[in-house]
């Protein structure tokens, strides 16, 4: 007995020096994945000589809560950050509407010219941000709508999303269509059986598009500044972040504690909805 139990003590032993030595492989790797973040909130605590000085080091030599402060009023952050709220969350709201119901059709529907639908689709990936702001600024000029916040939503909510749509389409072709065939057996119609049936079961997929079309918007830079050049109270938080960058110098404590401020809400939307993201991006490759 003594023998046996000697036996499987040595052949787990390689398996449990394995299983360590690829927790401390993977926990380097994370660390070094995570210390810019890591080093940017410590910045956010030191005065502007100790963020050079201070090399990569940590830790202040003492808090400089005051950073935070100046960011958010100095700095205006207050109405950044607002502006941001609103900018993306109308945006995730249209963009994930019209995602559906393109992706739904596209899913569900055979119809002739889908096949070139989905093509014109992909190959507007290729097209450069840079060539379509022009016409994007024009309409949004002619329509009145350059100088405010439904101009800068429907710039950044009216492109492609064509990972979206693929994601809606391959989640919408792998259900049942029995499903429909009862809705239509109870006298639902088109819309009807999407906002009732389809929409709600599609919440780990419109889950994963609300968090892409987030990090999307939230991040978004060009757009925002294009929008904001002739009204400065428009500036998202990407945007904002000019304000620390001054002619002859810049406040880095200050821009540090603004990135800070502005990671939060995404840190915070993640955690929550991490896993309806991971379900969403495995039933639609899954499909």
């Amino acid at each position: 007995m003594s023998t046996t139990t000697a036996t499987r003590s040595h052949l787990r032993s390689p398996r449990r020096v394995g299983w360590w030595l690829g927790a401390a492989v993977l926990a380097f790797v994370a660390f070094v994945w995570i210390y810019p973040f890591l080093w940017m909130a410590s910045a956010s605590l030191k005065t502007s000589g100790e963020v050079f000085s201070g090399g990569l080091d940590l830790i202040p030599e003492m808090v400089q809560w005051e950073n935070y402060s100046r960011a958010w009023g100095d700095g205006n952050f207050k109405v950044y950050l607002l502006n941001t709220v609103i900018v993306t969350v109308a945006t995730v709201v249209i963009v994930v509407i019209r995602c559906a119901l393109a992706g739904y059709v596209l899913g569900r529907y055979k119809f002739p010219g889908s096949r070139v639908i989905i093509g014109i689709l992909v190959a507007t990936l290729f097209v450069p941000t840079g060539y379509t702001i022009i016409p994007i600024v024009k309409l949004s000029l002619e329509l009145g709508i350059l100088d405010d916040h439904s101009g800068m939503i429907l710039a950044l909510a009216g492109g492609a999303n064509v990972a979206s749509i693929l994601i809606y389409a391959g989640y919408f072709r792998g259900l049942p269509a029995e499903l429909e065939e009862a809705a239509i057996v109870d006298g639902a119609g088109f819309f009807r059986t999407f906002m009732r049936i389809m929409l709600p079961l599609s919440m780990p997929v419109t889950a994963t598009v609300a968090i892409l079309t987030f990090l999307f918007t939230w991040n978004a830079f060009f757009l925002p500044l294009v929008f904001s050049f002739s009204n400065p109270a428009l500036r998202t938080v990407s945007v904002g972040m000019q304000a620390f960058v001054g002619e002859n110098s810049t406040d880095w404590p200050g821009m540090a504690a603004a990135g800070v401020i502005s990671m939060l809400p995404i840190v915070v939307l993640y955690a929550f909805m991490q896993r309806y993201f991971v379900e969403g991006i495995a039933g639609a490759v899954k499909s």
